[in-house]
Parts: C-alpha cells; sequence; structure tokens
C-alpha cells in the first residue's frame, strides 16, 4: 500500500501474535500480490473505508455473498428487528421454514433443504449424505473447483490453494485422498473414461457448473451434459455446488441457468446475505438419510438461527421485487462494454470473461481458459503492481490474479466508468 495504513499495519502486527498469518482465512493475507493486508472498519452500498478511513470502490463484496451491497438498509433493518428478539435458540424458528421454502421453490429438482453455517459445512455434509444412500466411498471432482477445505476435497483445489501453487494440504491423510479421484475440466473423453472404469464405484460427482475459485472457467454445455448423463448411468449422484453461483446468476442458479438438473446441490453466498449460512438439497428419498428421520448423522448448533435466516430471506425479497437478476445481468453487460477496450489497450495479454454478476480479468497468454491452468510468475507479478496500482486509484480488487470479481445492485454504471478510468490509468505505467 503506498496510501496511509498506519492502523491496517498496527492491527496486522497485532494479529499475527494471536492469528495464525494474522488472518482468519489465507488469501486475505496478500501474500499472492504483496504488502499489508487492509483491515475494513466499514462497508456501505458499493464502497468500503479501511482502518485508515481510506475508501475504496469495492468489486470483493466480501468474496460474493454481499449482492445488494455493504450494510443495505433493509437487511439491516431484518437483522436488527430479529436480534431484539433473540440471536439464537438452539431450536427451530419461523424463519428457517420460510427461507427452506424460498429455495426448494426456486431451484430445479430441489424438495428439502437443511441449513448449516458455511459452504464447506454444507459440502461436507452432502457427501456425506451421497455415501450413504449411495452405499459406495469413492467421489470424483474437478482440478480447480474449489468445494472447501473438508479433508477428502482439498485435493487439486482452487481458491487460495491456487495462488499458493499447492495441489492439496499438510494435514490430510492420504487415506481420505484416495478415496478421491480428479479429472480435468473439460475433458469429456477423460470423463466417460473414468465413468465406464469406476462409475459403480462413486457416490458422488461434485462440480462447481461455474468453477469460479481458479479463475472463471466457464465450461461449455456439452460437458456438464455428459457429466450429467454418465451419472445418471451410474447410478452415482450428481452434486452441484452452487456456493457461488446459487441465487447470483438467477432463482435456480447454474441449473436453471444450462437447464441441468443434479441430484444435490450446495449452497452459501447469497442466501445469508452476509451473515454466515450455508445450505444443501437434495430430493426427499435422498435428504431422509438425515438423522434424525435416517440414519446419517449431521448437526449444527446454530444452523437455522434467525439472524441469518432474516438476512437470508430480505435479500432474496430484494432480488425478487426489484427483478435484482435482470438488473445485474444489465450491469454485467455494461462492465463487459466499458471494460473491453481498456483491455484491448493492456500492455501485456488480459481477457474480460463474464456470466451475469461474475467477473474475471484473466491474465492467461491464450485467452480464457476453461480448465484450471497456472499463471506464469510474470502474469502474477503484473497483477501484484496492477492491484496495488489499483488501491492507490482507490478500486479494491480481489487480492488474487485467479479470483473472480463481484458486482452489486449497489454498483452502477458511473462506478464501472471510474474503474475503468482507473485501470486503463494504471495499465499505462504496467
Amino acid at each position: 500500500m503506498s496510501k496511509s495504513d498506519k492502523k491496517s499495519a498496527a492491527l496486522y502486527q497485532r494479529a499475527r501474535a494471536v492469528i495464525p498469518g494474522g488472518v482468519s482465512s489465507p488469501v486475505r493475507a496478500f501474500r499472492a500480490v504483496g504488502g499489508t493486508p487492509l483491515f475494513m472498519a466499514k462497508g456501505e452500498g458499493a464502497f468500503v473505508t479501511d482502518a485508515d478511513g481510506q475508501r475504496y470502490l469495492d468489486f470483493v463484496g466480501s468474496w460474493g455473498p454481499l449482492i445488494l451491497g455493504h450494510a443495505h438498509p433493509e437487511v439491516v433493518k431484518a437483522v436488527t428487528a430479529t436480534c431484539r428478539k433473540g440471536m439464537t435458540f438452539g431450536a427451530p424458528c419461523a424463519a428457517e421454514v420460510e427461507l427452506a421454502e424460498r429455495i426448494v421453490r426456486s431451484y430445479p429438482g430441489l424438495e428439502q433443504v437443511r441449513f448449516v453455517s458455511s459452504g464447506t459445512e454444507a459440502v461436507m455434509s452432502a457427501i456425506r449424505v451421497a455415501r450413504a444412500a449411495t452405499g459406495r466411498q469413492t467421489i470424483l471432482k474437478f482440478a480447480g473447483c474449489y468445494h472447501g477445505h473438508a479433508d477428502h476435497l482439498l485435493v487439486a483445489a482452487g481458491s487460495g490453494l491456487a495462488t499458493f501453487g499447492q495441489p492439496s494440504s499438510a494435514g490430510v491423510p492420504p487415506a481420505f485422498a484416495a478415496e478421491t479421484r480428479v479429472l480435468p475440466l473439460d475433458d469429456e473423453a477423460a470423463l466417460r473414461e473414468l465413468m465406464q472404469r469406476e462409475g459403480s464405484r462413486l457416490a458422488a460427482v461434485i462440480i462447481e457448473p461455474v468453477p469460479a475459485n481458479h479463475g472463471l472457467l466457464l465450461q461449455r454445455i456439452e460437458f456438464l451434459k455428459a457429466l450429467r448423463e454418465e451419472t445418471s448411468r451410474s447410478g452415482t449422484i450428481l452434486i452441484f455446488d452452487e456456493v457461488i453461483s446459487g441465487f447470483r446468476l438467477g432463482a435456480g442458479g447454474a441449473a436453471a441457468h444450462y437447464g441441468i438438473t443434479p441430484d444435490m446441490a450446495t449452497f452459501g453466498k447469497v442466501i445469508g446475505g452476509g451473515m454466515p449460512v450455508g445450505a444443501f438439497g437434495g430430493t426427499r428419498t435422498v435428504m431422509g438419510r438425515l438423522a434424525p428421520d435416517g440414519d446419517t448423522y449431521q448437526a449444527g448448533t446454530l444452523s437455522g438461527n434467525p439472524v441469518a435466516m432474516a438476512a437470508g430471506i430480505t435479500t432474496l425479497k430484494i432480488l425478487e421485487r426489484d427483478a435484482g437478476w435482470v438488473h445485474l445481468e444489465s450491469l454485467g453487460a455494461s462492465a463487459e462494454r466499458i471494460l473491453k477496450p481498456v483491455l484491448a489497450r493492456a500492455p501485456f495479454p488480459m481477457h474480460l470473461v463474464r456470466l451475469g454478476s461474475l467477473i474475471w480479468l484473466s491474465l492467461h497468454e491464450a485467452g480464457a481458459p476453461r480448465a484450471a491452468t497456472s499463471l506464469t510468475p510474470q502474469a502474477n507479478a503484473r497483477f501484484a503492481k496492477l492491484f496495488h496500482d489499483m488501491l492507490d486509484r482507490g478500486i479494491y480488487l480481489p487480492p488474487s490474479a485467479y479470483e473472480v470479481l463481484f458486482l452489486s445492485l449497489a454498483h452502477t454504471e458511473e462506478h464501472l466508468n471510474v474503474f475503468a478510468a482507473a485501470l486503463d490509468d494504471a495499465l499505462k505505467t504496467a
């Protein structure tokens, strides 16, 4: 950071003494871009303000959940009113029924959902249910797709692990990894060969239908259809990880966008409206394996708590009432129109990849990849400089070349023009 960062720097030093790495999630540490991480003090609409009082136009959006922008007045009002009645009971509440009804009504093929407190927990639980329902142990995932930090999924993962260039994590028992198969994205031949050989042994195949943790790796519908065909043929449960794409692309997520119905789906981000929420769901038959009705255990003290439910319900109501997804698509199209001429003038390869309100600035030489491909050290260095140059110009981007940008209903075309002008200016010194 070149601006005043005394308070952030001091907070970081304090944090390093009591928090590993000084952060509660690795990508926040700025290791991929260098420098001291910003400590945020306030968010309002499309802007965040750090501990030193510097204000930034924000395209991180807390990594996706803030689809309405920071501190939306209606969400704040709903959360505040709920808090006055009690923040958690460890007992059922009406709000979890309402949010569940909204999710089931919106998402293709879904009959029941259960709430948890994070996307990682949702995926971990969905896979446990899939294993119980099929009586099988092995799962298949795809390189570059990130499904949280459960042991059996930290194999060729994306997100922060892509930044660090690690195919997996220390502390994961080899026996766990041995039950996970990994294939590249966008390779139908490899998929069909593996399914032919091992399909009858696979409990589940899990994929981000819109992979957004190793860049935005948009998949061909033919590949996703092949995935649906092969899992149906082998009796394998197909899980769509819609933690990022669910209720961001639309009420039906990627499933509705592509017209492909999975057996199970996982959610997070938007359905929490800024609060820690996750959910997983499927057919009544599959979900019936869960305790207390079934033999598969899963529990959570804070699951379905009224505050998180209120934030999620209010967020979804606003998106529906204000035609939010239509507006976000229009905003995304405007971003594409405004930014592409700027990228065309960049002194190095830079490509815009977009789906709805998800945007990725790809620095790959050959353009926008569909499978996980590592950036060169030179490209990572270019992004690190660009990241700090944009901070100097009041723009807050994700601190990794692999992460996507999130638009919200708080952003305007004027904000996009400000972003484009800052990017154009920053690229002149690249």
